[in-house]
């Protein structure tokens, strides 16, 4: 038995009192994330070093 198997198949709750979030305002929320800052530089940059190797 999995110890969440008690709450797995349970309605997901809402707050009468509350409205729901609109599409736009929840996506609002991530838009400005960007979770690998610098990435694509550091890949230049490794490039860069492995070419200078050759």
């Amino acid at each position: 038995m999995n110890e969440y198997d008690d709450i797995i198949n349970l309605p997901h709750f809402h707050d009468p009192t509350k409205p729901y979030m609109s599409l736009r305002d929840r996506a609002a929320q991530f838009a400005s994330y960007k979770s690998l800052v610098g990435y694509e530089k550091m890949i230049e940059e490794k490039t860069e070093e492995l070419l200078e190797l050759d």
